[in-house]
Order: structure tokens, then sequence, then C-alpha cells
């Protein structure tokens, strides 16, 4: 390849890249993220806060003593990256939701998770269940979202900070602001 070539084509690859993102179907990564953020804060609450792990080094001090450091496992990043390996699986239980007033459309958890669930759902008929195509596009976009915001996820997570769904609009740019009055999922 020519050397002036390839400035040209590193351009154009970008060009791809930000073409790409602006084609994105904003309600589905939106959707996607904040399903994410909701179905970390399920797994989170599931694990018994007791439960801890050591983390630092294992390595011994000079006068023979092992400095390591206990935290909660729920909030480790050993478990926060095992939760985000398996989260877009989940997404098979999210169809997209339209509000009946407002006409808004976002994708939504319609199935329970577990046989002694107390979680209200919305009405059914207000959920659109277009098959497997769209629950592997929510898939899709859930893996995009986990694959570019891993780091943040931890991140978030492990500090159990407040505004998670901060996540989803000001540092991912999927939700534009407006859609932060949406209850979340």
């Amino acid at each position: 390849m020519k050397s002036w070539m390839f400035p040209v084509v590193m351009m154009m690859m970008m060009m791809s890249l930000f073409s790409s993102q602006a084609r994105r179907d904003k309600v589905l990564y939106c959707s996607a993220c904040r399903a994410i953020v909701d179905e970390l804060n399920y797994s989170i609450s599931q694990v018994d806060p007791k439960k801890t792990i050591n983390v630092g080094s294992f390595r011994l001090n000079p006068d023979g003593t092992m400095k390591d450091k206990k935290v909660s496992f729920a909030r480790s990043e050993t478990h926060l990256s095992e939760l985000l390996d398996g989260v877009c699986n989940s997404m098979s239980d999210y169809a997209l939701h339209v509000d009946p007033d407002t006409q808004l459309k976002q994708y939504m958890r319609f199935a329970p998770r577990g046989s002694g669930s107390t979680e209200n759902f919305p009405d059914f008929k207000n959920f659109q269940f277009d098959g497997p195509e769209a629950s592997n596009k929510l898939k899709f976009a859930c893996e995009t979202v986990v694959e570019e915001l891993e780091d943040a996820f931890i991140s978030a997570f492990s500090e159990n900070r407040e505004d998670m769904q901060e996540l989803c609009s000001r540092v991912s740019g999927f939700c534009s602001d407006s859609s932060r009055a949406v209850d979340e999922l």
C-alpha cells in the first residue's frame, strides 16, 4: 500500500465508526443499558451481604504477615465481571413496551424473576412481542453496551454509586436526558 493511502484508509475507518454509532437505534441501546443496570442491581441484591472475598496482593510482608482486604462478594470485581459475562442472556425476558399515554417506546422486562416474585408488571397489551428477531437485536445491543462500558459498570457497581442510570445517559450517551424522567426498568 502506498504511504499516502494509510491516512486516507484510517480516516475512512473512523468515519465508518462514527456513522455506525449515529445509526444506532436510541430506544434499543438506551433500553439495553438500563436493562443491564436493572439486571445487575437485581443479581447483586440476591447475594448474601455477609459473603466476602479477599482482595489485594497475597504477598508476605517482611514480618511474615499477609496484607489482604475483605470486600463484599456481591460488589467485588470478580463477581461483577461474572455477572456482566452473562447479563445479556436475560434479554429474552424483555420486549418493546409502548406507554399508552405518552407513546414512549422502551424495552422493558415482562417476565417475573422467580416463582415468589412480587414485581408489578405493566399490562401485557402494551408490549409488542416481535419474536426472536427483536430479542436477538436487544441481546446484540446489550453485548455492545457491555463491551463498551464494562469498566464503567464495574467501577460504578463496586463503589455502590447511587446514580447508576447516569452510565446510560451522561457517560455513554445511549439515553438522552429527557429519558431520565422515565421510570427505571
